[in-house]
């Protein structure tokens, strides 16, 4: 009879390490942590995320550090990155860096200090120097991104030559980045009481009992659909809230709208979510048929970060809609594509809306003039009355008085930077033929352009019966490049565009201009369906001049 052999012993599983978390960090309790990851001091871990070691390993994340809800930290069983130790680790985070909400980072991947990745950014196989800011739905992969870099919304940089023409981070960006990372003592404070007052269970039995119409839905708390207040709104909140902005309230009637003349709710105290949620619904609900404008306040410097208008005479309650925003320092997606329309027939295109937002924001100036078609030819423009006046409404109103009172002729409009006198923007936004769409788009960021010339008049370089390029678009490549700047492309599906997240078409590498217009041309036939835009870049400063949508899905 055979004799059976004793099955062999398992193969015991590796050992993956334990997590090493210093007595300072605070780690929310909803958050889970698998394998070798050593926490440093004062690191929070906020309630979603999951840092899990169990392929590759060790990670470090460095002191000071916070990493917001739901962040993905992961990393391959193969590949590694060198820390500031000299040692290796499937994932190394520095210090005082803020992993914003549902961030992806997967090792091999390198973080250095002090960066900033925002919102839904992706980092893999990837090292991206101290200082930088990444900002939201960004993907950066297999390069290395030098220090002090500043990656804009919707990036995709996967060739080191993207990496290396990033432009630089400026100090309006390192306030805003900055600021995000200061709101981790208040973020750790605020999950401490909430760990000892406010058990979980309790939290549940309030919802299910529908107290203050509240709702849970995958984990996240918002507004049950009952609500006057739109999502969009909410985010609008909550995104204020998170950098530690005030909300208040102003309404007015339609006299007093006409007139600017707003009038201020009670003033909202807290900055509970909820509490801010119920006093803006109390002010809706009291002003009904009047116009209701939400305001983000920064106490600190005393001025208003953002004002958006969410309910207009006739509305019905839920129809709360951002239609007209202006912001002064105060960074932030939703803002840039906003519409604004004062009795749903505005005068002015999108396009311009967005170019006095961004005029404004910039602390300049805005202006009018106008010209007759003989004028227009000699480049004689007569200006329209000044607009003294910052706040968004009243200088669209003064555009639209200054379009009607000079209907038939050409109207432009004027970003003015009073500190160094100069036009930071020259833009026609009314034609004779009653186009009212803006696209002749003279400068940007302290490009100086030459006067502007006559749509009519052909460009020299570049002509073609067939182009589906307008001579402005000739006019604005030919000035770059006369100027020493190097072009690229981005573009945008209907999605992506309402959210400001543009994609790279990478540099244009010919600086004659015809092959200039034929690349753009033959990158617009590519993306038929999409917005394009061209974007002129200074190589030595490494920033963006000029930023101009060349195409529109479907024209």
């Amino acid at each position: 009879m055979a004799v059976r052999s004793p099955a062999a012993p398992p193969t015991p599983a590796p050992s993956i390490g334990e997590p090493k978390i210093h007595e300072t960090a605070y780690v929310h309790s909803f958050s889970n942590i698998v394998g070798d990851v050593r926490i440093g001091a004062d690191v929070l871990v906020s309630p979603g995320t999951s840092i899990t070691a169990d392929k590759g390993h060790p990670f470090i994340i460095g002191d000071g550090t916070n990493i917001q809800d739901g962040v993905v930290i992961h990393g391959l069983d193969r590949g590694r990155v060198v820390g500031d130790d000299n040692n290796s680790y499937s994932v190394w985070v520095g210090k005082n860096v803020s992993i914003t909400h549902m961030a992806l980072i997967h090792g091999p991947a390198y973080i250095g200090d002090n960066c900033f990745i925002g919102f839904r950014s992706t980092v893999f196989n990837a090292r991206i120097g101290s200082g930088c800011i990444v900002m939201m739905h960004a993907l950066i992969q297999d390069v290395e991104v030098p220090a002090g870099k500043y990656v804009p919304s919707g990036s995709v940089i996967v060739n080191q030559q993207q990496a290396d023409n990033l432009p630089d981070v400026q100090e309006s960006d390192m306030k805003f980045a900055t600021h995000i990372v200061g709101i981790n003592d208040a973020l750790r404070s605020d999950y401490q009481q909430a760990d000892k007052f406010t058990p979980v269970k309790s939290v549940r039995e309030e919802i299910s009992k529908g107290g203050d119409r509240m709702i849970q839905y995958n984990n996240r708390t918002s507004y049950s659909s009952t609500s006057s207040i739109n999502e969009e709104v909410q985010d609008q909140i909550r995104n204020l809230l998170a950098q530690g902005y005030r909300i208040g309230m102003e309404h007015a009637d339609a006299r007093r709208f006409q007139t600017s003349s707003w009038q201020s709710c009670a003033p909202i105290e807290s900055k509970r979510e909820a509490d801010v949620f119920r006093e803006l619904e109390s002010c809706l609900d009291e002003h009904q048929g009047e116009y209701v404008r939400l305001l983000g306040i920064d106490t600190k410097s005393r001025k208003r970060v953002l004002e958006s208008i969410i309910q207009r005479p006739g509305d019905r309650p839920g129809d709360g809609r951002v239609t007209s925003s202006a912001s002064s320092g105060f960074k932030s997606s939703y803002s840039s594509n906003s519409s604004y329309s004062s009795s749903g027939s505005s005068k002015l295109s999108p396009e311009t809306v967005d170019q006095v937002r961004h005029i404004l924001s910039q602390g300049y100036k805005v202006g009018t003039e106008h010209a007759d078609k003989r004028r227009f030819q000699t480049s004689s423009w007569q200006s329209c009355s000044p607009i003294d006046s910052k706040q968004e409404s009243t200088v669209i109103a003064a555009l639209e008085e200054c379009m009607d009172n000079h209907s038939g002729e050409y109207v432009r409009l004027i970003g003015i930077d009073t500190k160094s006198k100069r036009r930071t923007l020259e833009a026609i936004i009314q034609r004779p033929d009653g186009n009212n769409q803006s696209t002749t788009t003279s400068s940007s960021n302290g490009y100086r352009p030459a006067a502007s010339k006559p749509q009519e008049q052909s460009y020299s370089n570049y002509s073609s019966s067939s182009s589906s390029l307008s001579s402005e678009v000739a006019d604005q490549v030919r000035q770059l490049l006369a100027q020493g700047y190097t072009i690229s492309t981005e573009y945008a599906d209907e999605r992506r565009f309402k959210t400001s997240s543009w994609q790279s078409g990478g540099v244009i590498q010919t600086k004659q201009q015809s092959q200039v217009m034929a690349e753009l041309e033959n990158r617009s036939a590519e993306q038929r369906n999409a917005y394009v835009r061209l974007i002129g870049i200074d190589p030595k400063a490494k920033r963006r001049v000029v930023e101009m949508i060349i195409q529109r899905p479907g024209k």
